[in-house]
């Protein structure tokens, strides 16, 4: 046996911090890892000691396996942990560790080099006997495969690296876009090629396995609700899985991690199709983001056991044997826009506080900054019930509960996802976001006169913050005046939207008009964190936090974020007509038009990277492009004009 007595977790944000947890209950130290914009996170400040990489992107940084190597041996570590991501299915990098004398949490380099590569693992899974889709590794062998299929990156996951091709036409385009998104995530530009099956089921198996000859299955997850073939709701048991269709499915996983003489834990992951027959996609030798349904389900800490078994221990009783107890359902939160495509959010959190009636996994605090060099997680919400309709239900409540400051997030498209009647009957598959479309169900909870009562109580907690910051006449309430005079205003904006509040304050309480509708309210407390006042008959509480110039409203109505409209604003720095701006900080990966080119609405002018995926910038009209501000390889701020468009004038004559 090989006690770890410091273990050092090779990755970044919650999975650090989740794996610190369970080091810490089990007497081990722990050190972090950080690059230059991860310097004040609060993974960092989780970990005993930390050392930095330097670096701003994952390949200046995370992704250099000799450089935490040596991180891990200065800080006196004598194991390590990869996390998900990055280096956890590198078999250098794992060779790299025990070379170094140090213990490697996660199965043999032998393994992970099998299966690392999905395209040798198809190959192994076939000779095993696990059933397997259509495959080739050249596009010259696409009408072999059949279309539609699927551009896949050999090495990583996540979703990067991916795209749907249905044409031979778009073939090379793919191609080439999913290599490069492959290149930049995982270091590894090789890609393959796959039949894509339509609207399947993504069931996966967790496997676990030990140096003592156990190899276990410990149930499944279904992962069908996708977006960019990146899992956004994930669960256990599935709905749609039987206790023979799982034990089938058991069979076929243990089968497959003992073809490669697996140790450590491992996820199998499955399509299954509407006849409930299932093929092999890819083993991911690591721990998988939504490992969390797993514990909750059967009782067990797979980083314990990850931690156990690298040290030489036989897997415990309760896991030869597992369990499974209830339903579990985890939902990713992401900085981004759901309604805008799923655009990236970046910027700082104001707030980051969620209903304690769940768990939590998260890298984040209020305060931290979302960086464009990484993925755009924010944490994992997860809640368990006995049932399925329950486990969503309290779910659903403690992410409306939650008060998410600062950034866009994915949170209302989540809610709706859980309270959808298809997603609660157990209707779910890949196709799920092309049937309910993710810009209705990503919009806001809030709805118009629900912003207006939120309006109302940003405007009322703005005027408690001035009266509490007055120096002098304490005891006036706010706006007095010794003659009747006209209601004090405030200009908010909100999407966009300018919304004015007018209000006034008497001995008979507060009048008050939301863009010249008057509200019928009696104010009950107000300062300036929170609201008390019954509207229209019906008494709530709206929470407030006013940072600087942004107000942000939470009830149970929804959330909203307002900015106070200066009374005397300085006058606007225009943008050209028909500059189309950079919607996130990143870099620009090609610019595909130039001075003069005619385009067409909807075509491809810029595509940049943020946050590892590719996002294009397109033509909204057409007409000829008057000037490009960027060039390949630049890094961008939000907001910068990127081309600029001239539309075609008008030329009907009278």
């Amino acid at each position: 046996m090989t006690a770890i007595r410091r273990l050092l977790v090779a990755n970044r944000g919650e999975i650090a911090v989740r794996v610190f947890r369970t080091a810490r209950a089990m007497g081990i130290a722990t050190v972090a890892v950080y690059s230059e914009p991860d310097a004040s996170s609060a993974f960092v400040r989780a970990a005993d000691v930390a050392v930095p990489l330097g670096g701003r992107t994952p390949a200046e940084s995370y992704l250099r396996g000799d450089a935490v190597v040596e991180a891990a041996l200065r800080a006196g570590a004598d194991g390590v942990h990869p996390g998900y991501g990055f280096l956890s299915e590198s078999a250098e990098f794992a060779t790299a560790v025990v070379e170094a004398g140090l213990t490697w949490v996660g199965p043999p380099p032998a393994a992970i080099a099998a299966m690392g590569s999905k395209v040798e693992a198809k190959r192994l899974m076939a000779a095993a006997g696990v059933p397997t889709l259509p495959w080739a590794e050249s596009a010259a062998d696409a009408d072999r495969v059949g279309f539609p299929l699927l551009v896949k990156a050999s090495a990583g996951g996540g979703g990067r690296g991916m795209r749907v091709v249905r044409t031979a036409a778009e073939l090379d385009d793919a191609v080439a876009a999913a290599a490069r998104e492959a290149g930049a995530a995982f270091g590894d530009a090789t890609v393959f090629l796959e039949r894509y099956v339509e609207a399947p089921r993504h069931v996966e198996i967790q496997v676990f396995a030990d140096t003592h000859g156990n190899v276990v299955s410990l149930f499944e997850r279904e992962c069908s609700i996708q977006r960019r073939h990146q899992k956004i709701v994930e669960e256990s048991p599935s709905p749609a899985v039987s206790a023979e269709l799982r034990a089938r499915m058991g069979e076929a996983a243990t089968a497959a991690a003992r073809a490669v003489g697996y140790v450590g834990a491992g996820t199998v992951e499955f399509v299954l199709d509407s006849a409930g027959e299932f093929s092999f996609l890819e083993m991911n030798t690591r721990l998988q983001v939504e490992h969390p349904v797993t514990e909750l389900v059967t009782g067990l800490d797979l980083v314990r056991l990850q931690l156990l078994v690298a040290q030489g221990e036989p897997l415990p009783a309760e896991a030869r044997a597992p369990r499974l107890d209830g339903h579990a359902i985890e939902v990713r939160l992401y900085a981004e826009d759901a309604e805008a495509g799923f655009l990236p959010s970046t910027g700082t959190l104001r707030g980051f506080d969620v209903d304690s009636s769940v768990r939590l996994d998260s890298g984040f605090e209020a305060g931290d900054g979302v960086s464009p060099y990484y993925d755009s997680m924010l944490a994992k919400v997860v809640a368990y019930a006995p049932t399925r309709a329950e486990a969503a239900a309290v779910l659903a409540r403690a992410l409306r509960r939650s008060r998410l400051h600062g950034v866009t997030t994915n949170r209302d498209l989540l809610v709706r996802v859980l309270e959808e009647d298809e997603f609660l009957a157990g209707g779910t598959d890949t196709a799920y976001l092309d049937r309910h479309d993710p810009a209705k169900l990503g919009r806001p909870l809030l709805d118009d006169g629900a912003a207006a009562l939120h309006a109302a109580a940003a405007a009322l907690a703005l005027q408690a913050a001035r009266r509490d910051a007055t120096p002098v006449w304490g005891r006036l309430p706010s706006g007095w005046r010794n003659n009747p005079s006209q209601p004090q205003r405030v200009s908010l904006s909100r999407r966009g939207a300018e919304t004015v509040v007018d209000y006034a304050f008497s001995r008979a309480g507060v009048t008050l008009s939301v863009d010249g509708a008057a509200l019928d309210i009696a104010l009950h407390e107000c300062a300036a964190t929170h609201v008390d006042a019954t509207v229209d008959g019906v008494r709530r509480v709206f929470a407030v936090r006013i940072t600087g110039d942004n107000v942000d409203v939470d009830s149970d109505l929804g959330a909203s974020e307002y900015v106070v409209r200066p009374r005397l604003p300085e006058p606007d720095a225009h943008v050209a007509a028909g500059s189309l701006t950079a919607p996130m900080p990143g870099a620009v990966v090609r610019v595909l038009v130039e001075v003069g080119t005619e385009v067409v609405a909807g075509q491809p002018l810029v595509v940049l990277e943020a946050m590892k995926m590719e996002h294009t910038v397109a033509a909204p009209a057409a007409g000829t492009v008057s000037a490009v501000g960027v060039t390949a390889g630049q890094q961008v701020d939000a907001g910068t004009v990127l081309v600029v468009v001239d539309e075609p004038e008008n030329s009907d004559a009278d």
